[in-house]
């Protein structure tokens, strides 16, 4: 029983920290927003014991801070750790592709391209964080085409730091250039050419950071 109750909670959690995610990268939870256990408790009708369990998760993760007597608020990353997590991303999808890209089939490419067209609908739409969900979809499938775990793991304990920097600069975001930044990559993944592949991937993240470094700078000032 004892471990049965133990499972449960532990699904709860999951269930819990994926929930606040979802908050975090739609806006929900802000940056330096205050995250009440027993409201959140209240909302996903459950106890404290695994939104507990969630919120240490996700300060594992980087995305909240849990201070004594204060409880957890939404971590505001720094431009300095936003680029660096934008330099190691580009490490793993590089290293993803020239891994991935030999062993692609033709199935493989079919759902990259239609998250690319996904990803081109959102932006159409002007939706901000639809536009970044469906990024992160498109770049994690690419990254999944070697079949490796360990790449994939690290990769995703990235991407919330990632994503928080588009929270912060979606009202502001031009979904077109955004969007701009990702027929060269899958036009290389047509060409089914890894060094191709790597080359997009490398000149997407050098704008995406530029570009990083320039809204961020903008948000300080309006500050």
């Amino acid at each position: 029983m004892a471990e049965e109750a133990s499972i449960t909670r532990n699904v709860l959690a999951d269930q819990v920290r994926d929930y606040l995610l979802r908050g975090v990268f739609s806006g929900q939870f802000p940056p330096d927003s205050r995250i009440v256990e027993t409201r959140v408790a209240r909302d996903m009708g459950t106890s404290q014991a695994p939104v507990r369990e969630a919120l240490r998760a996700l300060e594992a993760l980087g995305v909240v801070d849990i201070l004594p007597f204060k409880g957890a608020r939404v971590r505001r990353s720094s431009a300095e750790e936003l680029i660096e997590a934008y330099e190691v991303r580009a490490a793993l999808e590089t290293l993803g592709a020239r891994l991935g890209v030999p062993l692609m089939t033709d199935d493989d490419l079919a759902e990259i391209a239609e998250l690319h067209d996904a990803l081109q609908a959102a932006a159409v739409q002007g939706d901000a964080h639809l536009l970044a969900e469906r990024d992160a979809a498109f770049h994690a499938r690419v990254l999944r085409l070697p079949g490796n775990a360990m790449l994939t793991r690290v990769w995703r304990s990235l991407e919330p730091v990632s994503r928080t920097y588009l929270t912060l600069v979606a009202p502001n975001a031009d979904p077109a250039w955004t969007v701009g930044l990702h027929p060269p990559i899958m036009e290389a993944l047509r060409e089914r050419n890894p060094e191709a592949v790597e080359a997009a991937l490398v000149r997407h993240f050098d704008d995406a950071s530029r570009h990083m470094v320039s809204g961020l700078a903008g948000l300080g000032a309006r500050g």
